[in-house]
């Protein structure tokens, strides 16, 4: 079972997370397959589901967006009945044991969540619900690209700005490379202090050029 699911997510996607002084960073192109259809030139893989926290999406679209609606109930729930928010600690846990609970009978994803609170915090997660945290990191098909480019350039405590460029160099250097990641653009966001905010497109260009 494990070996057809690391089959189905490896049909597509690039996207980065990485952690910045202050701030952790999450990138990911757009292009989403059906096998050798190109089903979309537009995809959403950083989806926000919280005020400082989001993740990014490798795999099966269908139980990506299942699991993100799940994701968000329950954080919006905790947030009602504590009157405060989930932290990111406790989400990726949370995230982790709801995969656990379907290993058997998975969401086939591979996720990378990130947040702010004290501190910013970055996590991988894979089907069988394990949950690592991570300096950096990529995943889906274009991701041994983007370690190149990630392991190369990398360091300790990088600016916002800096660690934007790398990340979105990471995803364009996949682009080029990998046939199943590419799309419209390149989509980028911080999540810091004051929250989650996307990059702006022409931002983003600037970045790549």
């Amino acid at each position: 079972m494990m070996e057809q699911i690391e089959k189905n997510m490896k049909t597509g996607t690039t996207t980065v997370g990485i952690m910045a002084n202050d701030a952790v960073i999450l990138a990911a192109e757009r292009k989403a397959t059906m096998g050798y259809l190109v089903a979309s030139q537009d995809a959403e893989k950083i989806h926000q589901v919280d005020d400082a926290l989001g993740m990014t999406i490798a795999g099966v679209v269908g139980d990506a967006q299942a699991l993100i609606r799940y994701v968000k109930a329950e954080l919006k729930l905790y947030s009602l009945q504590e009157g405060k928010k989930m932290s990111t600690e406790a989400a990726s846990t949370l995230i982790a044991n709801i995969l656990y609970s379907r290993r058997f009978y998975p969401y086939i994803v591979q996720l990378v969540v990130a947040g702010y609170d004290a501190k910013p915090w970055l996590f991988t997660m894979s089907p069988d619900g394990s949950v690592m945290p991570e300096k950096y990191f990529s995943t889906g098909s274009g991701s041994p690209v983007a370690f190149g480019v990630l392991e190369n350039e990398f360091k300790e405590n990088m600016t916002v700005d800096d660690a934007k460029r790398l990340a979105v160099r990471a995803v364009r250097a996949a682009t080029k490379r990998d046939i199943a990641s590419g799309g419209s653009g390149i989509d980028a966001v911080v999540i810091s202090k004051a929250g989650f905010k996307r990059v702006a497109d022409e931002e983003v260009k600037k970045l790549t050029a």
